[in-house]
């Protein structure tokens, strides 16, 4: 029994909440409506294109890129507004509550990608609790294992730091 010691329980249970944290992650986009309104996470290469399909797919849905390094991503669209003031996450929630507030939406989708998307979810269902949120994750393509283990385990502590009420993390 000397191995269960508090170091270890804890390291364990670190351990469990992420594959509990990666399990849970949805893996597959959500239905979207014709007249939903799109909402896409920047800080991501693989976001915008995957948001430029789905508005292909969706072409009576409005395209709202939201965050840092969103100005220039898209040169060509007619549906698609920018915000670029946002730098972080919980940025990105108070942001699209502005929109979907001023635009009287109940259900918005959000697209990021698939190791960002419950903590972006838990952030924007604190925000807006009664507007109904679609997540539509991004695949993580092209990625080495380690890389991949890198950003989940990024995104599981900065995910366990936001339940902890620090929003800009």
């Amino acid at each position: 029994m000397k191995f269960l010691t508090p170091s270890f329980l804890i390291f364990g249970c670190f351990i469990l909440g992420g594959l509990i944290f990666k399990s849970t992650a949805p893996t597959t986009c959500n239905e979207i409506m014709p007249d939903d309104s799109i909402f896409v996470l920047t800080g991501d290469a693989r976001r915008i294109p995957f948001a430029m399909q789905k508005l292909r797919q969706y072409p009576d849905t409005d395209l709202y890129i939201i965050g840092a390094g969103a100005q220039g991503s898209v040169t060509m669209a007619k549906k698609v507004s920018i915000e670029s003031d946002s730098k972080s996450t919980y940025q990105n929630a108070l942001a699209i509550k502005k929109i979907a507030n001023r635009n009287g939406l109940d259900r918005i989708v959000i697209i990021t990608t698939e190791d960002h998307m419950n903590r972006a979810m838990h952030l924007m269902r604190t925000e807006m609790p009664t507007i109904k949120i679609v997540a539509c994750p991004a695949p993580l393509i092209a990625m080495g294992a380690s890389k991949r283990l890198e950003r989940w385990t990024t995104e599981y502590i900065k995910y366990i730091v936001t339940l902890f009420g620090i929003k800009e993390s």
